[in-house]
């Protein structure tokens, strides 16, 4: 019984970080709208609209954590696991388009350089910066373990050297009149964005395509179910991803004979699950001669 309260337990913690980070940051826009009325800077109110966005991508993050808890029914037959999946894509995709947003701020400020309206920008910058220290510290744990959350730290991350951009190349500009601090560091914050962004959907890309696990090989899996005595040939294998962390096989098999058929199928999951962590497994037994078509190894 404790070993199945301790992961709720773990769940409904992930769920009040979550719940946390999206409270300061909407905190934080409502903040950053008000010093940017006060100063007069509409870069300081684009950006606590670009803090929303983050805010936004941790609330798609912690509707999709619950949504996967769901269990299977008649509509959703495999689950709803995916649901993080897919929120995974969103929070991605919207990064992307943040990065390609900021290179073109960076090459319009190269071209026409913007002063800085004042050290009000700066010092909200620093709050920006604490609060997203705050952020990454929420979620940090829980985005080890799920691309979801994964996607959201990202976002997270985004900000948080959007805001260091701002306090080093706000403060130069202000003590030296370096304009063009600004825009190279936009630069390069918008590349770093673009560059961990792509890293982060492949994988995301990856599950909603149905590939296999990146850790596992489908030629070992075949190989080592053939190595079983009883096991002449395996064909119409499928290996895929339901989840970030669960795989699943279906295949064809072919045996000798079917007077161990049962045993034979308890050996060959407790093998997948042992040396491939692959929880899942459906078999279809044939006999030698029996498949009509062409037997292809891998799909069908």
């Amino acid at each position: 019984m404790p070993q199945h309260h301790h992961p709720h337990q773990n769940l409904d913690t992930g769920d009040k970080r979550v719940v946390a980070a999206v409270f300061v940051n909407f905190l934080l826009t409502i903040v950053q709208i008000i010093a940017g009325v006060i100063s007069g800077s509409l870069a300081l109110i684009a950006d606590a609209i670009h803090n929303l966005s983050d805010a936004l991508s941790l609330v798609i993050a912690f509707a999709a954590r619950r949504i996967a808890r769901r269990p299977a029914d008649a509509e959703m037959t495999f689950g709803y696991k995916r649901a993080e999946v897919v929120a995974a894509l969103v929070n991605y995709t919207t990064l992307i388009v943040v990065a390609f947003y900021l290179a073109a701020e960076g090459v319009q400020r190269l071209l026409n350089p913007v002063a800085v309206e004042g050290w009000i920008v700066v010092v909200v910058a620093g709050v920006a910066l604490l609060v997203d220290t705050i952020t990454a510290l929420l979620i940090f744990r829980l985005s080890k373990d799920s691309m979801n959350m994964r996607a959201a730290f990202v976002h997270n991350m985004a900000d948080a050297l959007g805001s260091i951009a701002v306090i080093i190349a706000g403060t130069l500009i202000l003590l030296y009149d370096w304009r063009l601090v600004d825009p190279i560091v936009t630069l390069g914050i918008s590349a770093y964005i673009l560059w961990h962004a792509i890293l982060g959907i492949k994988p995301v890309i990856r599950v909603l395509m149905l590939g296999s696990p990146s850790a596992v090989s489908a030629a070992d899996v075949m190989r080592r179910l053939e190595d079983d005595p009883d096991v002449v040939d395996v064909h119409h294998m499928h290996l895929w991803m339901m989840g970030e962390h669960e795989a699943s096989l279906d295949a064809h098999v072919v045996l000798r004979g079917f007077e161990q058929l049962e045993d034979v199928k308890l050996r060959l999951k407790a093998m997948l699950e042992a040396e491939f962590a692959i929880q899942h497994s459906v078999f279809e037994f044939e006999l030698p001669g029996t498949h009509r078509g062409e037997a292809h190894d891998i799909g069908s």
